[in-house]
């Protein structure tokens, strides 16, 4: 009997043993094409040499500084390396464990930034519905999926939340893109008047949606306006892009694609690949100096801040794919991926919407696609996928309460950075397997 309390009390999970390329290899010797990186954490692979190398070698120099004495040398240069290709304004690293302790970090340092330029009444932070930032209760409090919420609700600060950019489901018959892009934007200021905008300190917001909604990336200059709004009513910008950022979509930031710039960055996921637990908030140089040139001293921190060992895979982690180009792959084969997406899903009376950016991708099934009807959450149409895919030998993310965190069902893929042209057919084929099996 296994004494690991696991993510679901009443599934056994095979045992992993050893990682190959885009493959994962259980006990038995079975292979599983790793078709979502996990949770899109494992964007380089499994066993990539160059990582694995300089986390051993960090480990045999120095595992561990506490960051209240000492930094370290791979920090210092894992956060050149990230300043240097960061979004214009961004100037400094405070580096964590991972996704969740960033986006709190930022919660946090959004707060103490007004508090200390003489505003504490900016109490308020905005964030998104069917969004997802994590699962510390600071984290879960701006996520907006209501199934995730639901039980933890009383424990919960108060978060504002308004509507996605979803253009799928809430863009109107007679709008253009552009103008539900102006439309869905305009939320924000209506809810930063609403609230007063002397009392609003930040808006949070994946630059595209990842886990609880499906790979929704916005419409073209949505995010320019939200900075506009932003800018007008003193609130800071902070995009999440712990799951999508660090090249799923194809560029190292998210936020290049919208051309647009935040006041506060959280990254993980694929800046450890999985190699370690790595996470990282990134700010301004206008935020970093307000605490600089006040208290001098971030309310705020973590054990394992800035580990040299975590560090030092990270640092390997950019640098490979900075130095193999593997943006460009990402793109390459990001648009082959769609293109198989569409020429195998495209017609299927079940899919309504197959969405996403670089190697970052979302299929929506529907009930009907006429009227976009969803399934009834009783059929569990996401968990029966998500067997049905692992038993054709294809590890993906479906999952339920697309809509509003009880209806809809999307699967979510999010491949190593590393697969060739050819292994896309290693997605197609078993999903589509899955997808007879579990939707004839």
């Amino acid at each position: 009997m296994s004494h690991v309390f696991p993510r679901n009390c009443h599934v056994s999970p095979p045992v992993a043993v050893r990682g190959e390329g885009c493959y994962l290899i259980g006990a038995d010797g079975g292979r599983v094409f790793d078709g979502s990186g996990g949770a899109a954490v494992s964007c380089l692979g499994h066993s990539d040499a160059a990582v694995v190398s300089a986390a051993q070698d960090q480990l045999g120099k120095l595992a561990f500084a506490h960051s209240s004495f000492f930094t370290s040398e791979p920090a210092e240069a894992l956060a050149d390396l990230l300043v240097e290709h960061a979004p214009d304004g961004i100037e400094r690293v405070y580096f964590v464990s991972g996704g969740s302790e960033a986006t709190e970090a930022a919660i946090k340092l959004a707060r103490q930034y007004h508090v200390e330029r003489g505003e504490p009444a900016r109490r308020h932070l905005i964030a998104r519905q069917q969004s997802y930032h994590g699962n510390t209760l600071g984290a879960l409090a701006a996520g907006g999926n209501a199934w995730r919420r639901a039980q933890f609700a009383p424990l919960l600060i108060d978060v504002s939340h308004i509507p996605p950019c979803y253009e799928y489901i809430l863009r109107g018959d007679t709008e253009t893109a552009d103008e539900y892009g102006q439309r869905a934007a305009q939320e924000l200021e209506d809810e930063i008047l609403r609230l007063g905008p002397e009392t609003v300190m930040a808006f949070m917001a994946e630059p595209v949606v990842g886990a609880t909604l499906g790979a929704v990336p916005a419409v073209a200059g949505y995010f320019t306006r939200i900075r506009e709004i932003c800018d007008k009513y003193g609130v800071l910008l902070i995009l999440d892009e712990v799951m999508c950022g660090m090249g799923r979509t194809g560029y190292l930031f998210a936020c290049e694609a919208d051309q647009v710039a935040p006041d506060i960055l959280c990254i993980a996921k694929g800046l450890g690949a999985g190699y370690q637990p790595i996470g990282a908030m990134l700010c301004s140089g206008a935020v970093y100096d307000t605490i600089a040139q006040g208290s001098g001293f971030f309310q705020h921190g973590h054990t394992y801040l800035a580990h040299p060992v975590a560090t030092a895979a990270g640092l390997a982690v950019v640098q490979q794919i900075l130095q193999r180009d593997l943006l460009t792959a990402v793109q390459q084969r990001g648009a082959q991926l769609q293109a198989a997406l569409i020429a195998a899903f495209g017609q299927h009376p079940h899919v309504g919407d197959i969405r996403g950016r670089g190697l970052f991708w979302g299929i929506e099934l529907v009930a009907d696609r006429d009227s976009k009807t969803s399934f009834d959450p009783e059929l569990k149409i996401a968990a029966r996928l998500k067997k049905a895919c692992f038993a054709a030998g294809l590890a993906c993310y479906p999952m339920g309460g697309t809509r509003d965190g009880k209806q809809g069902d999307h699967i979510l893929l999010a491949p190593p950075y590393i697969m060739t042209e050819a292994q896309i057919d290693e997605i197609i084929a078993p999903l589509s397997r899955a997808i007879l099996e579990v939707l004839p």
